[in-house]
């Protein structure tokens, strides 16, 4: 299994435009596109905006007079971005930064946004902090992330590939990737603390189908972005042996069927307050 063969930034960046952004990404994107209104004059945020095609598409149906400045922590993303922005949208701007520690002023950006689908939960309520305070009050903010029992398929099959090569002590590790997503319910709750009102969501079900275990475990979305995260208490001279049985559980569990791992998708939108 070639699962958590580390890469560089570069070819992250790669994998992240060929194969990230228009599968994964666009789900998140879709709801943003569906539920966030941009105004034709307005100064926007964009974070999380990896290698900028989102964020180029939504410039140019809103059109020049909208002042797009996106964020990314990964300057290899930004790379490709702004190549990209040289011949399709020059009035889209891209800057590297963290996303919990922004380096903008308060009170600058109209509407703040986050396709934060990939990032840590742990950050969110961080990173909605610092969406508030660089919004205008009376701004619109909007987050897109996976939430509670995204993933379930998969975690079932880990934590039973565990048990099976005799790594009990570690399926607590399963229990607390479960439990670490977010409820929309709780995301609201959060967004209201931080500052939020007339706070709306909306939440799809998406499906990622894979043919075989190992088709799954060697894809760039499993095997690049999420399971570094998923197997990271696991030591490494027994990740191998975890793969393949999780490998051998997919096949063996999905009948000649495809084995579908289910992402409920959400995107959080609220109003900055008057008097924040």
């Amino acid at each position: 299994m070639s699962t958590l063969t580390k890469k560089t930034d570069k070819e992250l960046a790669f994998l992240h435009d060929l194969f990230i952004a228009p599968d994964w990404g666009e789900r998140f994107a879709e709801l943003i596109d569906e539920h966030v209104e941009f105004p034709k004059e307005a100064k926007v945020a964009y974070l999380a905006a990896g290698t900028g095609s989102h964020a180029i598409s939504i410039q140019e149906r809103v059109g020049d007079k909208l002042k797009l400045i996106c964020l990314d922590e990964s300057e290899a993303c930004l790379e490709l971005a702004r190549a990209k922005a040289m011949t399709e949208s020059e009035n889209t701007e891209f800057q590297q930064g963290f996303l919990d520690d922004l380096n903008f002023p308060d009170n600058d950006f109209d509407v703040v946004v986050a396709n934060a689908s990939l990032i840590s939960s742990d950050r969110v309520d961080k990173i909605l902090s610092e969406m508030v305070r660089i919004a205008t009050p009376g701004g619109t903010i909007a987050i897109a992330l996976p939430t509670a029992s995204s993933f379930g398929e998969f975690f079932s099959i880990y934590w039973e590939a565990l048990h099976n090569v005799g790594l009990i002590d570690l399926e607590s590790d399963v229990e607390t990737l479960i439990t670490e997503l977010p409820t929309t319910s709780e995301i609201e709750k959060m967004t209201e603390e931080v500052g939020l009102e007339d706070v709306s969501s909306w939440t799809r079900v998406e499906e990622f189908d894979y043919e075989s275990g190992e088709q799954f475990l060697n894809s760039p979305l499993v095997a690049d972005f999420l399971m570094h995260g998923w197997l990271a208490s696991v030591p490494e001279t027994s990740r191998e042996k975890v793969t393949r049985e999780i490998a051998r559980l997919i096949n063996e569990e999905r009948h000649e069927a495809e084995f579908a791992l289910s992402v409920k998708s959400t995107l959080v939108v609220g109003r900055k307050a008057q008097t924040h």
